[in-house]
């Protein structure tokens, strides 16, 4: 018998030797990808067999059938009515909503600031360059958790109380208890009608100003006249419908809408700790544009202005929204957080569910499922943004 001498370099793609060991690399790769999956469903099997003979031993229930039990307590505030009546799944859906709602509010008021600080730290102005650098060094260097209870501390313990609160005219009111503010009448159906409102004009301001500019400028031109256009409606609609004004009853405030002191402080925690980031990635990002773009713009006699908004900044949005998409996400998990000022999210509705029933293992799964499930939105959302963004032309 001979011995094979093949030369491996000598064979040449497509043919028969080349077809050959081709074939057995695939099946020596499916063999180890195969028994490395065997292994991890097996590893899954132990692991949750464990857990069900342990959840027996001390006689606790398993499985998701508690989700439609009497959740038997309440919290402080939803989106949607809910009671202690009510069962533990409206009150996981209710946590989610406090959830998205602080997470959403949070990633639009940390990327205006974020930009408008990050402009500041590349400002020629020394003084507004200054207070662009405190704001990141400050913020940014201090731990979420540690401004969550400052926060919450200048809230509820340095302004007045709840039966001698500072007054804003007749639309608000500022306490311990938190801001009530003036609010349309119908308002959610004020607040349906404006968001319709202004996506609607989105779109059509947007084909209209992609007539007349490039499409990132035009993009940007048309989410910030359809937000205009939305609060113009927002405000017409209290003007003919009416006003819920917030009013002093004792102890009690009655009428408008109210934001808790624990919304208050991680609204402003997570939106300031996340603009010092946002601030640096858009700084970076208007860096990273070539210097000669301004010496450009300012020969064609346009202002610096209209420089950064036409010329730098879509530029510099290839490069500003991949990690912008990072900070959103990280935004999100930091709302987590919540807990420790007594907000009620999701992981606050699970720990009380966890107490009641004591079903840790299928709380912590939904918590987790969650979170999972708003990253991937924002992970989707941003990537569709960001193919946009590289297929717009220059």
């Amino acid at each position: 018998m001979q011995a094979n001498n093949e030369n491996p370099a000598s064979v040449v793609k497509g043919d028969a030797a080349w077809r050959k060991r081709e074939s057995y690399r695939r099946r020596r790769e499916w063999f180890w990808q195969c028994i490395v999956f065997a292994a991890v469903i097996g590893l899954l099997y132990l692991f949750g067999q464990n857990i069900f003979e342990n959840l027996q031993a001390r006689d606790i229930r398993s499985g998701f059938a508690f989700l439609s039990d009497r959740a038997s307590f309440e919290i402080g505030e939803s989106m949607i009515t809910v009671s202690s009546n009510d069962s533990f799944a409206r009150m996981f859906l209710a946590g989610m909503l406090n959830t998205v709602r602080v997470a959403v509010l949070a990633i639009i008021t940390a990327t205006v600031l974020g930009v408008i600080v990050g402009l500041m730290r590349l400002s020629q102005h020394p003084l507004v360059r200054f207070l662009g650098m405190a704001h990141v060094e400050v913020y940014r260097n201090i731990p979420l958790l540690i401004q969550l209870f400052a926060i919450y501390l200048v809230i509820t313990e340095f302004l007045p109380d709840s039966f001698d609160p500072i007054h804003f005219g007749s639309w608000a009111m500022l306490s311990k208890a938190g801001l009530q503010f003036s609010v349309p009448e119908h308002l959610w159906q004020v607040n349906t009608a404006s968001l319709l409102f202004g996506l609607i004009a989105f779109f059509i301001l947007k084909r209209y100003w992609r007539k007349r500019l490039t499409s990132l400028v035009a993009t940007c031109n048309a989410i910030v006249s359809a937000v205009l256009l939305a609060l113009v409606l927002w405000l017409a609609a209290g003007a003919v419908l009416g006003w819920s004004q917030p009013h002093q009853e004792g102890f009690l405030v009655t009428g408008g809408a109210s934001a808790t002191p624990e919304f208050i402080a991680l609204w402003v925690g997570l939106t300031t700790f996340t603009s010092a980031s946002i601030a640096e990635i858009v700084r970076a990002g208007v860096l990273a544009v070539p210097s000669n773009q301004w010496s450009a713009s300012s020969a064609l006699g346009m202002t610096r202005l209209q420089t950064v908004s036409y010329v730098i900044l879509p530029q510099s949005l290839r490069l500003v929204i991949p990690p912008m998409a990072s900070q959103y996400m990280n935004l999100t998990k930091n709302s987590s957080l919540a807990v420790i000022i007594g907000y009620p999210d999701i992981v606050s509705v699970g720990n009380t569910s966890i107490v009641i029933m004591g079903q840790a293992l299928e709380a912590i799964v939904i918590i987790m499922m969650v979170y999972l499930l708003l990253n991937l939105i924002i992970a989707v959302i941003m990537n569709r943004v960001n193919a946009g963004v590289i297929a717009a032309p220059r």
